[in-house]
């Protein structure tokens, strides 16, 4: 889809659709009221018969509205005006999508980004806005063999900005928020795909196409036979079970001085989670295809500083391989040496997550990193505490997880902290090597940062732990794209505060 920005009056506004606000109690908004005030009070007595009352996602289609050149005009329901706030305005601009490629409109033109959010400029309606309706459009259709053709879906919508005074800044904001849906497009595609086509070698390819599709992208692909030579026990004790060969993908992405140190991400990719040995319950295991979540959104925060040519190095690091039940599979009571040299009890072959990604976190110390930040969809318990809403963070830095929280506040893909205190370290002895790879049920999600934490002491690091958040399940299972916009957020801000 097409999105654009322009400033301008609605009633010359030349569009398939125009789309206005509506606040609660039938009070029509400030560009609302301009329309009707040209259309000599069509709007207003529309709204006086009772056809919407303006609550928060209530829509009304209207067309031949007098005195205007819109073939359309969708008046959209937004509430009460003094409780228009971020989670409101999403809401809004799902809704208002959500008609639009209903219409048979094929373009419209929308004032919902001049509504009066709290506490939010011009920008960051715009910028929100823009990713809102790319993300409420989003189908995966890649392994259909007939395609939807949607002969009616909206091909580009316009929001308006309040002076061509602003119009640079919001062409900047906008040229964020298409990146930011590029990376998010990325994300969704590659955690849907099925284990059976998105394995470890074919993430590694994808990763070689997106370094050819972008010249400042440079990626390395290490193989068994080179983590062997790393020395990457935990690691390949999870590969152990799996015909296909795991995969240490290496994104180099080099915008900023030779000399500026790299943010470094670190992706879970686990591109099927059976549990292993401690086999998982067959309900739903088929949404196991989206343990790589963490691994996708790297790849989707990869892409998108591409796309913005950021001036900043980042680091992408994606442990990838499967975990499955064979005769060659490691087995609860087995004791493994990690790339750091730490051994380490596997009681549960399905904590696996952590095993991967602490020799990743291990080979992140050579880059000499700004800051590391390790993306998975680690724990259960998370859910459990959590929900889907928001995605938990913790680490050893707190300046590193302010600005992640931050980040996510201004993203609206929101995390929250959750405590890492040295008490809970002790759930992790083992009475046979140096830490075991669960602490039991209790703070189950604290315990695997505990486990993640040990392997770094060197630097400042944070973990995000999206298992609530990465994918929707039920009638509407799908990727999200999560936590793209928060971490893109926060890397937009490391690249303003370098200048």
């Amino acid at each position: 889809m097409e999105i654009a920005v322009k400033s301008g009056s609605p009633e010359k506004q030349r569009t398939a659709c125009l789309v206005l606000a509506v606040f609660q109690n039938r009070k029509l908004s400030e560009h609302a009221e301009i329309v009707d005030q040209v259309s000599d009070g069509y709007l207003s007595s529309i709204i006086r018969r009772g056809d919407i009352e303006g609550h928060a996602g209530d829509t009304l289609l209207l067309h031949h509205v007098p005195n205007i050149v819109a073939d359309r005009v969708l008046l959209v329901g937004v509430g009460k005006e003094r409780d228009l706030n971020d989670q409101q305005y999403q809401r809004i601009i799902y809704a208002s999508a959500k008609l639009l490629n209903t219409t048979g409109a094929n373009e419209a033109v929308s004032y919902l980004s001049e509504l009066p959010v709290k506490g939010r400029n011009s920008l960051w309606k715009v910028k929100q806005a823009a990713i809102h309706i790319a993300n409420q459009s989003y189908q995966f259709e890649l392994l259909k063999s007939k395609k939807n053709e949607h002969s009616k879906k909206l091909k580009k919508i316009v929001f308006t900005i309040p002076t061509r005074k602003k119009l640079v800044d919001a062409e900047q904001a906008l040229r964020e928020a298409q990146a930011i849906n590029s990376g998010m497009l990325l994300t969704k595609n590659l955690a849907n795909m099925p284990a059976n086509i998105c394995n470890p070698e074919y993430l590694a390819q994808e990763a070689l196409i997106m370094s050819k599709q972008f010249p400042n992208i440079d990626v390395d692909i290490l193989n068994k036979k080179d983590l062997e030579a790393l020395k990457m026990g935990a690691f390949l004790s999870v590969a152990k079970g799996a015909t296909s060969e795991p995969k240490l993908i290496v994104f180099n992405y080099c915008g900023g001085e030779k000399d500026q140190q790299p943010i470094v991400l670190v992706g879970k990719g686990v591109t099927f989670d059976s549990g292993g040995i401690s086999i998982k319950p067959s309900a739903a295991m088929d949404e196991m295809k989206y343990d790589m979540c963490g691994a996708a959104s790297v790849f989707g925060v990869i892409r998108a500083c591409a796309e913005l040519q950021l001036e900043m190095n980042i680091v992408g690091i994606i442990p990838a391989t499967e975990n499955m039940p064979s005769g060659d599979a490691t087995r609860p009571g087995d004791i493994v040496t990690s790339m750091s040299g730490k051994t380490i009890e596997i009681l549960n072959t399905d904590a696996e997550g952590r095993l991967i990604l602490c020799d990743a976190l291990s080979y992140a110390d050579r880059f000499n990193p700004h800051s590391v930040i390790d993306i998975a969809t680690l724990t259960g318990a998370c859910i459990i505490a959590l929900g889907h809403h928001t995605s938990a963070v913790m680490g050893n830095h707190n300046p590193l997880i302010n600005e992640l929280k931050n980040a996510g506040k201004t993203s609206g893909d929101q995390c929250w902290e959750l405590p890492l205190g040295e008490e809970y370290q002790k759930q992790l002895d083992s009475n046979f090597a140096d830490i075991a790879n669960i602490g039991g049920r209790p703070a189950g999600s604290i315990t695997a940062a505990c486990f993640l934490s040990r392997f770094t002491k060197k630097y400042h690091w944070a973990h995000l732990d999206i298992a609530g958040t990465a994918w929707k399940s039920g009638k509407e299972k799908g990727a999200t794209g999560r936590p793209v916009p928060l971490l893109m957020e926060y890397i937009i801000q490391q690249s303003k505060s370098e200048k």
